[in-house]
């Protein structure tokens, strides 16, 4: 069935002549660079429809990305940000009825309840109580997922891998780029209305597999969004294009880079693609032949 779902949709972005690769050159750049935009939730398979996606990440000798995976000590450390202070219980932001639905529902889709998750940040809990969603309604399997194949690859090719964020950063963009309260009422929300997520990301995904980089950034900014990323999520990501892009310049200059990011940062008129312009590149499609 997953092999079926995944043959209609690569053939629909084929009819609609997806564009997900980009070539990045000029202001002062020895050499062309690729941006690719990817979606966890699409099978890696589904990289063999992209045209000369392997062939661009052949002339390149470095990849960037958000965040590094291979860097295990980092991990190591976002793993203990996700804890919750002593001082903080997360029973004192529910009512006790609120506090044992949330335990409740945390049992019956991940196999563990407050007993156990009670240190988690609510932040966390709303990640891992989406990605169990996402894999009973969208097919997600995080062992075939486009998003972290380029990191792999590199890692066996000795290539080196270099992360957009500082490790502060990719904390504070996990766990506490939302104020605890929100993060709280965030997690209540989602498992109490999950399919306003799974709506979400399955239309995001589909416009994915379409190449609608700018309609996804509209999907995401737009009134009707009440999922877990919402606007004021947007709006964090837009201000962190401007600066990924600074970190970017010497990268670009120096030319060869691939860099692989998810599709929600992309597009639009505050996604990184524009703001890319915007400093001076030259940003287009990579030639389809």
């Amino acid at each position: 069935m997953r092999r079926l779902i995944l043959t209609i949709l690569i053939l629909a972005s084929l009819t609609t002549h997806a564009q997900l690769l980009y070539q990045i050159s000029g202001n002062s750049a020895k050499t062309k660079s690729y941006i690719l935009a990817t979606n966890k939730l699409v099978d890696m398979a589904f990289l063999d429809t992209i045209p000369n996606v392997f062939k661009c990440f052949g002339r390149c000798d470095k990849v960037l990305t958000e965040f590094t995976m291979q860097d295990y000590e980092a991990i190591a450390v976002l793993r203990k940000a996700a804890l919750l202070p002593d001082s903080v219980k997360l029973r004192n932001f529910y009512n006790d009825k609120q506090y044992d639905y949330i335990d409740e529902s945390l049992r019956l889709t991940l196999g563990m309840g407050l007993n156990q998750l009670a240190r988690m940040k609510p932040s966390y809990l709303t990640e891992m109580y989406r990605a169990e969603l996402f894999k009973k309604w969208l097919q997600f399997d995080e062992s075939r997922s486009m998003e972290g194949f380029f990191q792999s690859v590199a890692a066996e090719r000795n290539i080196p891998v270099y992360g957009l964020d500082e490790i502060g950063e990719t904390m504070f963009m996990l766990f506490d780029r939302e104020p605890f309260h929100w993060q709280c009422e965030e997690l209540y929300n989602l498992i109490e209305n999950p399919e306003r997520d799974v709506k979400q990301e399955a239309t995001i995904r589909d416009m994915y597999l379409m190449g609608r980089l700018t309609d996804i950034a509209y999907q995401v900014e737009g009134p009707d969004n009440n999922s877990t990323i919402s606007f004021s999520d947007y709006q964090v990501y837009c201000k962190r294009n401007i600066e990924w892009v600074k970190r970017l310049n010497p990268y670009l200059r120096e030319g060869k880079a691939f860099i692989v990011l998810d599709c929600v940062y992309l597009g639009g008129d505050k996604g990184l693609l524009a703001q890319l312009r915007k400093a001076g590149y030259k940003v287009k499609p990579v030639n389809r032949k």
